[in-house]
């Protein structure tokens, strides 16, 4: 139409093309420049507890923690000034030109069998070994034979700094620690006690020797502690790896969780470290019995190749001259572990059936909706339901111990539905109980010593390892610990043979005989846990090649499906 103009469309054909930009490199900020002293100052690095006030202290993020220069440290700040051996003191006598003095410490007389124990680790070192696995009973005394170990090695290469990696809480095992080093004497090297709780604060530091306690805690290696204990301990290293001394008397539930010795079969091998970075697939090339399932790498349920295993493995570690690992059973024997059924009352039976019924609709759900989160919150919910309809018979089992005159150590997984319940119990019928659980709630070291000097006749605890709770062991002011029996309960059977045998040797330990009992809710689920908790405290045992015959007795009251060979004959 004329006035209009005409609007057309113009088709074109284009090729995309992508731009390409480039992303600015990230520069790295500077690193934070060390704080130095000035002349008649010092540099003091400060244990600061969280969120705690700390009026002139700085906190340096290079070190991981507050830091204060001058020359006398303020009232204010003295609660902080961290002990002897510990991280902060650790990185205080780097800053500074010479070390604080140390305060005389009570002398320990080591054992011959501490001294025997510490030249095998020396002899072991000096043939080029990597990792020694450190195995003996619960209360032999691994921690003064690794003091001794690490002050043999000491003697045959330049060792300047030692790393020991110990268990929570760190309230009791570091202070624990210290006085060890101090008592069997430090050798004039620098020393630093941190717990698997804080392995980060470490992990960009190196040092000459890692003393691994209670090295099961890096079994797994999808989790961050794996990656902070690959970096200290220089698994993924040749040339300046540390050499590292792995105590524990319960290495594994089975062969695919020993990560921590990888580097010592490469050794044993003489084959590339990097080879043995995936274990499971190299103990799987070694024809162990081992393959993929659903869920990643599984063990064999047969029991022949089981012991097979468990045989070779031992041998891959201690056949060999000289060897990689040491077990030394406790003198005093094997802990007496037995099953304590208990019958339900018809009301807690119902009470059973009820939460059974609403447990089974739960993980019927989870399954459908393929949500294992969900089917584990179920089942950690179904068990402490169950633990607390029994809690009424722990506390009469207790009590019955207590007027026996024995002291009790009972040990739980959960704190409102176990630990809870069943000091409020027992606090309600006159017996003194100390508590060491929940976080924050108690100071772990007074509850102990209330315990230890028989101020409490029971102590409830969910801790596994790391503390000692046996008759007449000899407590920090040089006094001994009560002399009545100790007996034990589990008052929730787990799922961790580890956990499970850590815990009887809180008790059973360092010349003292202590036996223990499981309790479960009999003809329930609660029978089938106790047997997985037997099966795996026997295997966690062979590992190190401990004595596992004092099982066969609750074995076969449990019907378990599979226990070593010595555990099953008389």
């Amino acid at each position: 139409m004329p006035g209009r103009r005409r609007r057309t469309t113009t088709s074109r054909t284009s090729t995309t093309s992508t731009r390409r930009t480039t992303t600015p490199k990230r520069t790295r900020k500077p690193a934070p420049e060390l704080p130095a002293a000035g002349p008649g100052e010092r540099v003091w690095v400060l244990a600061v507890p969280f969120r705690a006030p700390a009026p002139g202290a700085q906190w340096h993020p290079g070190l991981q923690a507050h830091v204060w220069v001058g020359k006398e440290l303020p009232t204010e700040l003295a609660p902080y000034d961290p002990p002897p051996y510990s991280f902060e003191r650790f990185l205080e006598d780097e800053l500074n030109e010479k070390p604080r003095p140390l305060p005389m410490a009570r002398p320990m007389t080591p054992r011959d069998q501490q001294c025997d124990g510490a030249d095998v680790v020396a002899a072991h070192a000096a043939a080029g070994g990597r990792v020694f696995l450190l195995g003996d009973d619960p209360g032999v005394g691994k921690t003064g034979t690794a003091i001794l170990a690490v002050k043999a090695v000491a003697e045959q290469r330049d060792v300047r700094t030692v790393l020991v990696v110990a268990d929570r809480p760190a309230a009791i095992t570091i202070p624990h620690w210290a006085r060890s080093i101090a008592g069997f004497g430090d050798g004039g090297i620098r020393w630093c006690v941190t717990t698997w709780d804080r392995l980060a604060k470490v992990s960009k530091l190196r040092f000459d020797v890692v003393v691994a306690d209670e090295a099961h805690m890096v079994r797994h290696t999808t989790t961050q502690r794996w990656k902070h204990w690959k970096a200290v301990s220089g698994a993924a290293r040749v040339k300046d790896a540390p050499y590292v001394l792995a105590a524990t008397a319960t290495p594994a539930h089975t062969p695919l969780e020993l990560p921590y010795l990888a580097s010592e079969f490469a050794v044993r091998h003489a084959e590339p470290h990097k080879d043995w970075a995936d274990l499971p697939k190299k103990l799987s090339a070694h024809g162990f019995h081992v393959e993929r399932g659903r869920y990643g790498w599984e063990w064999t349920e047969d029991a022949d190749a089981r012991r097979a295993d468990l045989a070779r493995l031992q041998g891959w570690l201690a056949d060999t001259d000289p060897p990689a690992t040491l077990h030394r059973p406790a003198p005093w024997g094997p802990v007496s572990v037995t099953g304590t059924p208990v019958a339900l009352t018809p009301a807690e039976r119902a009470a059973y059936e009820s939460e059974w019924s609403e447990f089974r609709a739960e993980m019927q759900l989870a399954r459908k909706a393929r949500q294992s989160a969900k089917g584990r919150a179920a089942l950690m919910r179904f068990r402490q339901k169950a633990g607390l309809i029994r809690v009424q018979a722990t506390v009469d089992w207790v009590k019955a111990q207590v007027e026996a005159e024995r002291q009790v150590a009972v040990s739980v997984e959960f704190v409102e539905t176990a630990a809870d319940p069943i000091r409020e119990a027992l606090l309600d019928a006159g017996v003194p109980v100390a508590g060491i659980y929940g976080r924050d709630r108690f100071d772990v070291e007074a509850e102990r010593l209330r315990f230890q000097r028989g101020e409490a006749m029971v102590c409830v605890f969910t801790v596994t390892a790391s503390i000692s709770l046996h008759a007449g062991e000899t407590l920090p002011d040089g006094r001994p610990a009560s002399a009545p029996p100790r007996v034990g309960l589990f008052h929730q059977p787990r799922f961790s043979g580890i956990q499970a045998r850590q815990v009887t040797g809180r008790t059973h330990r360092d010349g003292q005989t202590s036996p223990w009992r499981i309790a479960f809710a009999e003809d329930t689920v609660e029978e089938q846990v106790a047997r997985v908790m037997v099966e795996r405290l026997a295997v966690s045992g062979s590992a190190a090649g401990a004595d596992t015959s004092s099982l066969r007795e609750i074995a076969e009251l449990l019907d378990a499906d599979w226990l070593p060979a010595a555990a099953l004959t008389e």
